[in-house]
């Protein structure tokens, strides 16, 4: 289908672009920015007057629990919440029952994926046979079969050899490690920040040099082996300082941090509300700030949702005893947003949705190493279309996704997506 999508305001931070365009589709990719291109007849045409044109968002953290964990949340409603996000490619880690360390397994999942012709799906490999933390799995086999990288998810492994071995194999095919660190001793059990929050609360603690330790150990194997490893959910001051400090010094080393962390803290926990309940837990103001700082300056290279959809039965209980996790795909956008207008000093002379935008779209993809994330002519048609003036305020029954527990229930926040277009076919439309 041939797409005239005019009058919008186009944001495409990884081009310089946002300023006033038409847009054009041919055969599902970007035909031409600005101008038609030559016999150019559309099949629709779009009006996005007071709409914003940017790329679809890439999310480098969706649990989509399948298989294995389907009363939680489908892949087709996990789907249709990316679609109503304005998420067009989101990649998925590898905790699922069974776990993503066979081909067949992951070929399966981009299989059921493909045919929904929904968000484009990026499994991440399971590091090691069943997330034990023993043996390595097959990277070469999994990578043949749709692998992004490998990952632990949040399971740990307690023997550093491994662990060498592991950035060693990887090193050696070019394959990218995504770890999360934490210490698997320091903080285990713990179920909050450790600080006056939780000791007034009497829940027990997972104190920063948890991230920390960690993060030292990776450095250190990394400058060992020359291996590319991406850092998930950074939660801490200390840690961001410390990842600042190994960018500095070049090694191969991205991160990210979830939306949630971005805007809450440890107090967010109120009277024991299990919705925020998360993994890594909220931390202090003075971290959410540090976030904010490391945004801002580049140490940070994404905002990630961090979804992770919970049932009921593993919500509604006492905080120590909820499951960690919180619905997110559909309020990314929102919360990228909202972290641009309240640090406006943070993006020199970009606009404040063209520094939002770039942290969910071309930063991630960068990360990932897709070609999305951009709206260049010959790439694939993936975009968000959404109203930047638009409030709505977070009820669960908006939410499409299965998981209806977020820590945002009620709040109100700014911008709403109207359309999203995945391989230039309109996959979603308010």
């Amino acid at each position: 289908m041939n797409l005239h999508i005019k009058n919008g305001h186009l944001v495409d931070p990884a081009n310089g672009i946002d300023a006033p365009h038409d847009l054009y589709i041919v055969a599902g990719t970007v035909a031409a920015v600005g101008i038609a291109p030559a016999g150019f007849i559309a099949d629709r045409v779009i009006d996005a007057s007071g709409l914003v044109v940017a790329p679809g968002l890439v999310d480098l953290s969706v649990r989509l629990r399948e298989p294995g964990y389907e009363y939680k949340a489908t892949l087709e409603s996990e789907m249709q919440a990316a679609l109503q996000g304005g998420v067009t490619s989101l990649v998925c880690p590898p905790d699922t029952d069974p776990v993503l360390d066979e081909p067949g397994l992951v070929e399966m999942l981009k299989y059921r994926a493909e045919k929904l012709n929904q968000a484009h799906v990026y499994p991440l490999g399971a590091l090691t046979v069943g997330l034990k933390g023993q043996a390595l799995t097959e990277m070469a086999e999994l990578t043949e079969a749709g692998c992004v990288g490998f990952s632990q998810a949040d399971a740990p492994i307690f023997d550093t050899t491994v662990l060498l071995r592991s950035l060693q194999y990887a090193q050696t095919f070019g394959y990218t490690v995504w770890l999360r660190p934490q210490d698997p001793h320091l903080g285990h059990g713990g179920i909050a920040h450790s600080g006056p929050m939780a000791s007034r609360l009497g829940l027990s603690g997972v104190p920063v040099m948890a991230e920390t330790i960690a993060l030292h150990t990776i450095f250190e194997l990394v400058r060992n082996t020359g291996a590319r490893v991406h850092l998930c959910r950074i939660s801490s001051a200390a840690g961001l300082e410390l990842i600042r400090a190994a960018k500095k010094e070049k090694l191969p080393v991205t991160c990210d941090v979830g939306a949630h962390h971005v805007h809450l803290t440890d107090m967010d926990i109120g009277f024991f509300d299990a919705n925020a309940r998360l993994a890594p837990p909220l931390r202090a103001q003075r971290d959410r700030e540090a976030i904010c700082r490391a945004l801002a300056d580049g140490t940070i290279d994404a905002i990630c949702s961090d979804h992770t959809p919970v049932d009921d039965d593993e919500k509604l209980l006492p905080f120590g005893e909820a499951s960690p996790g919180a619905t997110g795909l559909e309020l990314l956008l929102s919360l990228a947003l909202k972290w641009a207008d309240e640090n406006p000093a943070a993006g020199g002379s970009a606009s404040t949705i063209s520094r939002a935008i770039a942290k969910i779209t071309a930063d991630p993809a960068r990360v990932v190493g897709l070609a999305s994330g951009r709206l260049e002519v010959g790439r694939a048609a993936d975009l968000c279309l959404f109203d930047p003036a638009a409030r709505w305020t977070v009820h669960a029954s908006a939410l499409a996704s299965q998981g209806k527990h977020t820590p945002f229930l009620g709040y109100e926040l700014q911008a709403q997506v109207r359309m999203t277009i995945v391989g230039g076919h309109l996959a979603y439309e308010r």
